[in-house]
């Protein structure tokens, strides 16, 4: 066997560049991007080999742990998940830090590796710098913590060993089915211990996203189910994105007169002009979305986990009849509440399907109530976005002025706060995809980060981000890093002077408002400070304005287009006005309750559990 003699940094970088993929016909880096916060533990031998592959894995240098990892998240997702990001960090905190951003790719199914230094194999230099200790587990360290956050997790004690973790880490990160995020600890000494390789495992790799096959027998059941349906109802998850089912699912609800409804992570599956689609669906959707769900005997769940924010907490289906027909690559997500799981790619599914189900449609006097339906939550959304000139903006008004002048190409970026929820209600989707909404672990502070990620995906078009007072406060500071990258993008923050949609659920459950609108929190100073965003955007080097009026925006975007650099348009919020639909939505309230409460709260909230499904 030919062999190559190598340290474990080197063979790392030297694998990692090796790997490709092909993207419609063409051979891509299957890592299109790197991040880098370096310490002690990553420095001296990793990071000196990151450097030496800069000119296949560019490699940016971020300001925290968290946001660039984050941004590694927001690149993969902005490339259905194709194409992945890499972190790296030194050992302690700065491996710490990224545990939330491994959250969110674990929640949403998204590809991200890790890279983190750790204390020596040897022990002999213990307890080194940033080191915890256990007295009774000298071998466990704060890199344990990511095991409940990750896919795939390796600790590497011994040379040899990436020869078969970094294969494995890899089929974890493409994997359909199990895809999320993979962490290998790299213990400071093993980094530089050299081994005589296999020349093999260097080999150009080139790898093709698999797309399983659902079984003969769930594909049959299926249509069978179908055939009986008389109100069928699809609900489009983030899977119909991701195994590039767009097309193929808006020409098999328009042939079977089936209304498609939409997830968050679903968004833009379909063109909102599209004659089939009947909205968003849950707590955060329409109420054209909603009403379908209420009556549908057949749902035909693709692509999606069926988060509860999706499902009304289980109560915006109430047909006591309704079938679950479950259509996914995972088995976890296919198998919940019973549905008849058909479990395999969703692309490849519906064209079974299709091929099935003969002559079959549904009626269309229920495509004509979806239609009908449909139409009356645009004309709302447009009332929600109309603009009073000289009034104080509404986060609806914020959002129909970016949906005005977004162009081909363009993405919108948003987590969490308030305006994922008002973003959801009330986007009009021109495009398929180009919409992120961080909503399944709904971090704050994903949404400037985010936008950077999705920028080094999309250099050629205009990154819009989305982000509330308070998840800026959180994390900003790769504003700085879009800035120094030439990463350019347009940063609209929405101030509403605290965190004011849970403000908002503290008042709906019957509490006094407490500790969430700066007006409401513990303070020693004489008169309530507020934050200058735009100063504070400029101090990290983002041109920039404020607008008083938000009848300003479209002139306002037109000067950020312009800009060279990243531009932020602040602007202030009404934090008393809120889109809102007909979905209940389960929170968890006291059974007892021993404060002066709002009565009338508990009641209403209890009452929506009576169509809450028990599991079933």
């Amino acid at each position: 066997m030919n062999t190559m003699n190598l340290t474990v940094s080197e063979a790392i970088a030297k694998y990692l560049a090796a790997q490709k993929i092909v993207i419609d016909g063409k051979v891509e880096s299957l890592f299109g991007c790197g991040f880098a916060i370096f310490g002690h533990g990553n420095v001296t031998c990793f990071g000196q080999q990151l450097n030496n592959i800069q000119d296949i894995i560019p490699i940016w240098r971020g300001q925290n742990e968290q946001s660039m990892a984050v941004a590694a998240v927001a690149y993969a997702k902005a490339n259905k998940r194709q194409r992945i990001g890499i972190a790296s960090t030194s050992i302690g905190p700065g491996a710490t830090n990224m545990i939330t951003a491994a959250g969110i790719a674990h929640t949403n199914r998204l590809p991200l590796l890790m890279f983190a230094g750790d204390a020596h194999v040897s022990r002999l230099p213990d307890p080194v710098l940033q080191q915890v200790e256990h007295a009774h587990q000298p071998g466990l360290s704060v890199n344990d913590a990511f095991k409940p956050v990750t896919r795939y997790w390796d600790r590497i004690t011994h040379p040899a060993q990436i020869i078969q973790s970094l294969p494995a880490a890899i089929a974890t990160l493409t994997d359909p089915a199990n895809c999320g995020p993979a962490f290998i600890s790299l213990p400071q000494d093993i980094q530089g211990v050299a081994y005589d390789y296999p020349q093999a495992l260097f080999e150009e790799c080139l790898h093709h996203i698999r797309r399983p096959e659902a079984d003969t027998r769930a594909v049959e059941e299926a249509i069978a189910l179908l055939e009986k349906a008389e109100k069928p109802l699809i609900l489009a998850g983030g899977g119909v994105h991701y195994s590039a089912a767009n097309q193929l699912l808006a020409e098999f609800a328009q042939r079977r007169n089936i209304p498609v409804v939409e997830t968050i992570a679903g968004r833009s599956c379909l063109l909102q002009s599209h004659p089939c689609n009947a909205g968003p669906l849950g707590v955060t959707g329409s109420n054209s979305a909603n009403a379908m769900a209420g009556e549908c005997d057949v749902l035909v769940a693709i692509g999606t986990r069926l988060q509860d924010f999706t499902t009304g907490s289980w109560s915006v289906f109430r047909n006591p009849d309704l079938k679950i027909l479950a259509v996914n690559v995972a088995h976890m997500d296919a198998i919940k509440h019973r549905s008849l799981a058909v479990i395999g790619d969703a692309r490849h599914t519906l064209a079974r399907l299709d091929a099935g189900l003969g002559e079959w449609q549904a009626s269309a006097d229920w495509l004509g109530k979806a239609q009908r339906e449909v139409a009356e939550w645009k004309s709302l959304c447009a009332n929600r976005g109309e603009i009073v000139p000289g009034q104080m903006a509404s986060y609806a008004q914020v959002i129909a002025s970016v949906n005005a002048v977004q162009e081909p190409g363009d993405t919108v970026l948003t987590a969490a706060g308030g305006l994922p929820a008002e973003l959801n209600m009330n986007w009009q989707s021109k495009q398929l995809g180009k919409f992120d909404i961080e909503f399944g672990f709904s971090c704050m502070g994903y949404e400037v980060a985010g936008g950077w990620g999705a920028k080094i995906a999309n250099p050629d078009n205009e990154v819009v981000v989305l982000v509330g007072d308070g998840s800026y406060m959180m994390m900003n500071s790769d504003i700085y890093s879009s800035v120094l990258t030439g990463h350019k993008m347009i940063v609209v923050v929405c101030d509403n002077a605290g965190f004011a949609v849970i403000n908002k659920l503290q008042n709906n459950t019957g509490n006094p408002s407490f500790n969430n609108m700066l007006a409401d929190c513990r303070t020693q100073a004489d008169e309530l400070v507020r934050v200058d965003f735009l100063k504070h955007a400029q101090a990290q080097g983002a041109h920039g304005e404020h607008l008083d009026d938000i009848s300003n925006f479209r002139a306002a975007y037109q000067r950020a287009k312009e800009s060279p650099r990243t531009y932020v348009i602040v602007v202030d919020i009404d934090s008393s006005k809120w889109s809102s639909c007909d979905c209940w939505w389960d929170v968890g309230l006291p059974e007892v309750v021993r404060e002066d409460v709002d009565a009338d709260c508990i009641a209403n909230m209890n009452a929506g559990r009576v169509h809450q499904r028990r599991g079933l």
